[in-house]
This record gives C-alpha cells, structure tokens and sequence, in this order.
C-alpha cells in the first residue's frame, strides 16, 4: 500500500482535487491517514474537516461526491492529486463548479468568473 509522509505536515497533507477530464482545480483541503485509507478503500474522495475536525466524505451534505478516477503523489509523498469525477456539478460549497471561482483583476479585486451551480440556502438547509 502507497505509504504517505504524514509526519511532515502535522499529520495532515494537502489534497488537490482537479477534475480528471477538463484539468480544472476544484478545491484543496487535506487529509489525514484515516481520510486517506477510506478514500482507497471506498473510490471517493474523503478528506479531514479541519474547521469540524473530522472526517469528512465530500458531498455527504450536498451529495456532490467526488469519485476518484486517479491519484498523483509528489516527490515527497506529502501532498496529492485527486482526480475526481464531481457529481452534481459543483465541487465549491458556495454553489460553484469549483472553489477558485475568482480571479484577482488589474485593480486588485476579486472578480467571479463563473456562475453557480446551486444555491447553497437550498443544497444546506440547516
């Protein structure tokens, strides 16, 4: 089994998840060990909540689950690339296809440069 350096950060990694067809980034968040043996063993896209701190299956919520098409380790087994079929459409939990929804225009400020998928208020009725 693929072994990890969770040492060095902590016991946390960072895990980019990038759709596998287009190449776009969806979002980064991180896994632990346990994230990351539930995402092998499972196919989808488990990560470790740190604002909840817990183990978080993407789209348990939403039902916008990410299912693992292929995975990229780098150099120092410390980070990782997911690459992900995203159900539903919209990775970000603002309603966008992804979470780097936008860009930084020529007067410093953030401009969105795409349209939401879904409405939050509806998606996380809480």
């Amino acid at each position: 089994m693929t072994q990890l350096n969770f040492e060095k950060g902590d016991g946390l990694l960072p895990a980019i998840a990038q759709d596998y067809k287009t190449g776009d980034v969806l979002m980064l968040a991180y896994i632990n060990e346990e994230s990351w043996q539930k995402t092998l063993e499972t196919g989808k896209a488990h990560y470790w909540s740190r604002s909840r701190n817990k183990l978080w299956l993407k789209g348990e919520s939403s039902k916008h689950v990410q299912l693992i098409k292929e995975i990229l380790v780098d150099c120092d087994a410390d980070t990782v690339v997911f690459k992900v079929e995203q159900l539903g459409g919209a990775a970000c939990h603002k309603g966008y296809a992804s979470c780097f929804f936008r860009t930084v225009n020529d007067a410093d400020e953030l401009q969105i440069n795409q349209e939401p998928v879904f409405d939050p208020q509806e998606v996380y009725k809480k």
